[in-house]
């Protein structure tokens, strides 16, 4: 293979490298940048935050191996995520790779943000008031409870987000109420943008590296990371704060629970979060599966670049 000539015929693609957490992903997009003279744009929700390195597996600028990398560290912890301004942000840093005649790699394992990017994606209206009162019932009621009612309004929804994530179960509620339809009948069918190689990395041992992950963020100071962001205001982003092992961690520094029970609940959190993520992508029939724990990981996804036409 001539890497001048499978980068060229990938420049007008975009390669979305994507699959659950701790999985190889990041590893892989670097192998795959050298290769194809590609530059990264993160998908990673979490690791659009400044400060939020430990947490997201966020890679350091050593082991980025002078790969240019958009849209990290971007946004304060107080910034609530908005998957429109991501889109809008996104798309104009792969519009510029693609004109500088690189190969632009869509990285990470946000697939609400993915799509938004990938495909004609617009998004419902939002109504004030709505909004307002869902998210003082969020603070008065827990994620939990206003979860529970998502799931007997629109089943899918809640399957796709987290029983923790209060912020987008508040905009699923608040959609479903203005619309008077269901969440998931508000999103489009997919119409792409770019054309689009998906590689998913997946592997059989991820409840272990799950653990490992986690027992290295903690080993390498997640504690004092989260600690060091509380005057940052991250306990009140509206975002930041429900991600894994950030709110755990929160919820320790605060003393409502110890910091077992914070590790325990970010393994167990994690490793729920993966089944989602497998789940949310084995529902596309266009991704290309990989193991992550093949030999030939690179190779196997080379030659899939070199299939794509």
């Amino acid at each position: 293979m001539r890497v001048n000539e499978t980068a060229g015929r990938a420049a007008a693609t975009v390669i979305a490298v994507v699959g659950p957490t701790a999985a190889g992903k990041s590893a892989l997009s670097i192998a795959l940048a050298h290769a194809l003279g590609g530059e990264v744009v993160n998908c990673d929700s979490m690791q659009l935050y400044r400060g939020m390195d430990i947490g997201t597996a966020k890679l350091t600028a050593l082991e980025r191996e002078g790969v240019p990398h958009h849209l990290l560290d971007i946004w304060p912890v107080t910034e609530p995520a908005s998957v429109a301004e991501y889109q809008r942000l996104a798309r104009e840093a792969i519009d510029g790779i693609q004109a500088r005649g690189r190969v632009a790699l869509l990285v990470g394992g946000s697939g609400l943000y993915q799509r938004a990017v990938l495909e004609d994606f617009s998004f419902p209206g939002t109504d004030a008031a709505v909004r307002a009162r869902l998210e003082a019932e969020l603070v008065r009621v827990g994620p939990a409870v206003l979860h529970a009612r998502l799931r007997s309004i629109d089943p899918d929804a809640a399957e796709k987000i987290l029983d923790s994530n209060g912020r987008r179960i508040v905009r699923a509620l608040e959609v479903i109420e203005i619309t008077g339809g269901r969440f998931t009948a508000s999103l489009p069918d997919p119409v792409p943008v770019y054309p689009v190689l998906q590689l998913a990395v997946d592997r059989g041992d991820l409840d272990e590296r799950v653990t490992r992950r986690v027992a290295k963020m903690w080993g390498d100071g997640l504690v004092d990371e989260v600690r060091g962001l509380v005057p940052e205001g991250l306990a009140g982003g509206l975002t930041a704060s429900r991600a894994l092992g950030y709110q755990q961690v929160l919820a320790y520094l605060e003393g409502r629970c110890t910091e077992q029970q914070a590790y325990d609940d970010t393994v167990t959190g994690t490793r729920r979060f993966v089944r989602r993520q497998r789940s949310w992508l084995r529902r596309d029939p266009s991704v290309r599966w990989l193991d992550g724990a093949a030999p030939d990981l690179v190779e196997q996804a080379l030659r899939m670049v070199r299939e794509t036409p």
